[in-house]
């Protein structure tokens, strides 16, 4: 590859200008500045929209662990007897009992834009007047995940919006990717892999999404597929009321445990043999397991369509890129693909490295051609 580096990592985030500072009367850091939306700009340069997840340097306080939440305006510290909670991962604390999965954080999200050079290996500006941070109820936890889709001259950014109202899935749009309107909630379930198709399939907008559960039914004995989250599809007459398709979309396959769990990455664009996704797939090992980024093309008019793939990953975890933020790392062996930009004979590919930093790298066109 021509071009892989981490570009942008929790050191180059300037705490002083967080939407945050001055409002929690505590320390903070910033735990991971990655898994960033990319879009090119109108002046030609690129754009990332990164996830800060800002941390408290000292969550136990008393006896209390406290979580982050965003309350009409301001933001406040919520403390919880570490009796009545699980501690083990330091990014989140598990509530005991009560009969389902109930968590809280330590850190809250934000996304801050951040303009690259015009093939991605140069910080050119951190605009942190544009920062988006939470704004709406359904957000008090945190705004995550940036994917950004342009279709035509508009800006589509879809959003994961954290609260214990709901897990929800959020559209903000922009004439310059830069000035963000917010839309509001296009999915109310959990959904954390929104990816609008970079372009309509006839009058319609795409989208693939990824709808996650507790509960999935089997496939037959001998089925060639694996039950477990895979890669669905959803249609929009206007990029804000969504119908799930009715034809399943890509789902992890059962001769290898390297895709058992599955999740949209960049957002599909459009190539001569169809619509170009880059996925991400997750073999099972140690707490989180190991992420890599995949590809597939899709029929151009029927996306529940898959036309090639490859089982072959396109990226895997880069340890040589962290070693020199290595006193950083929480985790590792993951590396979470999020946008993608025609750059002539190659696409700039944007990635979130051990969620941790943001990781651009340069991949021949050549690849998804055989």
């Amino acid at each position: 590859m021509a071009f892989d580096a981490i570009v942008f990592d929790p050191r180059d985030v300037d705490l002083a200008r967080s939407p945050l500072a001055g409002k929690l009367g505590a320390e903070t850091y910033v735990l991971g500045a990655f898994n960033p939306g990319m879009t090119r700009l109108p002046n030609g340069n690129l754009l990332l929209m990164v996830r800060v997840a800002e941390a408290l340097k000292q969550p136990i306080v008393d006896q209390h662990i406290h979580a982050i939440r965003w309350d009409d305006g301001g933001y406040v510290l919520d403390p919880w007897p570490l009796e009545h909670v699980d501690t083990a991962d330091p990014r989140k604390f598990m509530m005991r009992g009560g009969g389902w999965k109930v968590m809280a954080l330590t850190s809250l999200s934000w996304l801050l834009p951040v303009e690259l050079s015009a093939d991605g290996a140069d910080v050119v500006a951190v605009h942190y007047d544009s920062a988006i941070a939470p704004r709406a109820p359904y957000q008090c936890y945190g705004v995550e995940d940036a994917r950004i889709t342009k279709v035509g001259e508009r800006y589509l950014m879809t959003t994961c919006s954290v609260s214990p109202e709901r897990h929800s899935t959020t559209l903000y749009t922009s004439d310059d990717a830069l000035d963000w309107r917010l839309e509001g909630i296009v999915l109310d379930h959990q959904n954390k892999d929104m990816l609008i198709f970079e372009g309509r399939i006839g009058s319609k907008y795409f989208a693939q999404t990824r709808p996650l559960g507790d509960l999935y039914f089997a496939y037959p004995p001998g089925s060639e597929w694996r039950a477990g989250p895979s890669i669905n599809l959803a249609s929009s007459p206007d990029a804000i009321h969504w119908k799930p398709y009715d034809k399943p979309g890509i789902r992890p396959h059962a001769k290898t445990l390297a895709t058992a769990r599955m999740g949209g990455g960049a957002p599909p664009v459009l190539t001569e043999r169809g619509w170009l996704t880059l996925w991400h797939g997750v073999e099972p090992s140690g707490v989180v397991g190991i992420y890599r980024t995949y590809w597939s093309i899709l029929d151009r008019d029927d996306p529940s369509v898959v036309v090639a793939t490859s089982d072959t990953a396109v990226l895997e975890p880069a340890p040589e890129l962290t070693e020199p933020i290595k006193d950083l790392m929480y985790l590792d062996n993951v590396v979470f693909t999020t946008g993608i930009a025609d750059a002539g004979d190659h696409y700039v590919v944007a990635s979130g490295e051990a969620d941790l930093a943001c990781r651009i790298t340069h991949v021949s066109k050549a690849i998804f051609s055989a």
